[in-house]
């Protein structure tokens, strides 16, 4: 049996000072990253809302419904990387914290 203490496995679970002004913030690294990913959604969706209202303001130009397009494709992109780093860093803590 070894005394050896992974830095990491320290690094990912120790507590991290939240921030008052942080809607969501976590205690650690993987809430806090949960916690950034949510607000960038979040903020890609006000995007999507905007270019929306935009539309259904009556402004039906090619470049108006580009916009909208562009943004709920970023949007996608952006839900399919947090996915996976979600995901990753999870099963990564997981194994962390099998072989201890």
């Amino acid at each position: 049996m070894s005394n050896y203490i992974d830095p990491l496995n320290i690094m990912a679970l120790a507590p991290i000072q939240p921030k008052k002004s942080t809607a969501g913030g976590g205690s650690n690294f993987f809430e806090a990253m949960a916690g950034a990913w949510g607000q960038a959604l979040d903020k890609q969706a006000a995007e999507i809302q905007r270019a929306s209202d935009i539309i259904n303001g009556g402004d039906d130009r090619p470049a108006a419904l580009t916009e909208l397009t562009a943004q709920s494709l970023k949007m996608s992109f952006l839900s399919n990387s947090s996915q996976s780093s979600i995901s990753a860093v999870g099963k990564a803590l997981e194994t962390m914290a099998r072989k201890q």
